[in-house]
């Protein structure tokens, strides 16, 4: 009993420290270094040595489409230039193996040019990576970009009596947009504050962006007055390097004890409030300068109190803006519309909003917060 469990253990140890090993080649091999892709390229070329082996043995085992294998994972796996070495000897060792088989038949030519055909296409998509890393990398690193702009949009959980959601919906149904939220609630969960922002572009476009300007204001929020916050926001923006880095933006400040709020606008379309007296959405008139236009934008701040089962809106000028109507108009719509999605409470009351925007090539976005 005693050996056998030794041997379980020494098992158990050994797969330990592979999967360790492992887990530190996939580690080093995301980030793209030069040695993890000479080990790849190595384990890749050393599996197309043993399919031409087994090929000049039993060609039957390892055909000519068996090499298609290794150029799919080395397009995944692998820079360009450790790809242009692979698929050389990749073609070479599928020619031998095919050379080696007997007399080149018409079918096996076909093969043959559309295999370099094929590996020819491949190296054109993996010359184009202007990311510099391989393919699935480049996708994964895109993808947690993506992730890290809406985790920054999460309003933390908020005390009894509030709520807030938000919805967002990129141009032409992308992952990647230029509309995102930045929130923050201090530490005695008192006060809360937030930013929707709509950044210069669309979809994708404007994701890079976004996501640089969300990282900045991240930074920000918590730490400055709304005003200063956002002439902060405005000068990082004019030390880019292009011509189209501005965009517009709304601030809210909420006392979640008493109700009192503050809202700034930076060239933003106007705010909303739910006054259930009235049982409408009134605009409220906090107006401002976009950001990254002028040195001293104009920054005019409106105020008030929420009271129990009032609620504010913002929005993005994808919800209210189209070819076919002025902003007014837009305004006077989702006044509407908003009105009908909170009929039965404000639960879902965003996605409701946004599902009912017509299609457009503009990203969308709403968000809520009532007092319940």
């Amino acid at each position: 009993m005693a050996g056998a469990a030794g041997v379980s253990g020494a098992v158990r140890r050994a797969a330990g420290f592979v999967n360790e090993r492992v887990n530190e080649r996939v580690a080093a091999w995301r980030t793209g270094s030069r040695s993890s892709q000479a080990l790849a390229l190595a384990v890749l070329l050393a599996g197309v040595v043993v399919s031409l082996g087994i090929s000049l043995n039993h060609y039957e085992l390892m055909p000519l489409t068996a090499y298609f294998v290794w150029l799919l994972l080395g397009m995944l796996l692998l820079r360009f230039v450790p790809m242009l070495v692979l698929t050389g000897c990749t073609l070479a060792a599928a020619f031998g193996a095919v050379l080696h088989e007997g007399p080149v038949s018409g079918v096996r030519l076909s093969a043959l040019a559309t295999m370099v055909v094929a590996a020819m296409l491949l190296l054109l998509q993996s010359s184009r990576q202007r990311s510099g890393l391989p393919g699935s990398l480049g996708e994964a690193m895109l993808a947690d970009l993506r992730d890290r702009l809406q985790a920054q949009g999460k309003v933390p959980p908020l005390p009894a009596g509030w709520t807030s959601q938000s919805a967002m919906l990129a141009a032409h149904g992308a992952g990647y947009a230029g509309d995102f939220l930045v929130a923050d609630l201090d530490d005695d969960a008192r006060h809360l504050e937030m930013i929707l922002v709509d950044v210069c572009g669309k979809g994708v476009a404007a994701a890079t962006e976004a996501l640089q300007f969300a990282g900045a204001l991240g930074g920000l929020i918590g730490s400055l007055p709304p005003i200063a916050l956002l002439e902060a926001a405005n000068g990082f923006l004019l030390r880019q390097f292009s011509d189209e880095s501005f965009a517009t933006a709304v601030h809210v400040l909420v006392d979640l004890e008493g109700g009192g709020y503050s809202i700034v606008s930076a060239g933003h379309p106007p705010a909303l409030r739910w006054c259930g007296a009235q049982n409408e959405w009134v605009i409220d008139n906090a107006r401002g300068t976009a950001l990254g236009i002028t040195r001293r934008p104009e920054l005019v701040a409106s105020t008030g109190v929420l009271a129990p089962g009032e609620a504010l809106l913002f929005y993005t000028d994808g919800v209210v803006e189209s070819r076919g109507s002025d902003l007014d108009q837009g305004i006077a719509w989702l006044q509407r519309t908003a009105r009908d999605a909170v009929a039965d409470g404000f639960d879902g009351a965003a996605r409701r909003i946004v599902r009912r925007v017509a299609r457009g090539d503009d990203d969308r976005a709403v968000l809520i917060l009532a007092r319940v």
